[in-house]
């Protein structure tokens, strides 16, 4: 098995950047669903977390605060998985119900760590 980070983009610019009340309560339950299941087929590999639309980038000697005005998206959530393959880690990020609120999920594969 390898660890998986499942990124959720979340829009910062367009009109409906912000989902209404009724929209994120309509999303709390297929989310915790969603993640339920990875849990029950123990590939879920860490909790998951929601983020800040805060950040810093950190550039040679200089540190600038965003959000940054010429990215349209922010990281909404961070899930760590195990999966066999990106094929598999794909197919569990596809049942995120967040992406019918037009938010875009990305997979990522850890790398081993030198020596291990």
């Amino acid at each position: 098995m390898n660890d998986f980070a499942i990124i959720i983009h979340r829009d910062l610019v367009s009109k409906d950047a912000s989902p209404s009340p009724e929209q994120m309560q309509a999303a709390i339950k297929p989310f915790q669903d969603w993640i339920g299941g990875i849990a029950a087929q123990n590939k879920l590999a860490a909790p998951p977390r929601r983020w800040d639309s805060d950040g810093r980038v950190i550039k040679s000697n200089s540190v600038t605060n965003g959000p940054y005005a010429e990215i349209k998206e922010s990281v909404g959530g961070i899930i760590l998985i195990r999966a066999a393959d990106y094929d598999e880690a794909v197919e569990i990020a596809k049942g995120c119900p967040v992406i019918e609120w037009g938010a875009s999920v990305e997979v990522r594969m850890a790398l081993p760590t030198p020596g291990n």
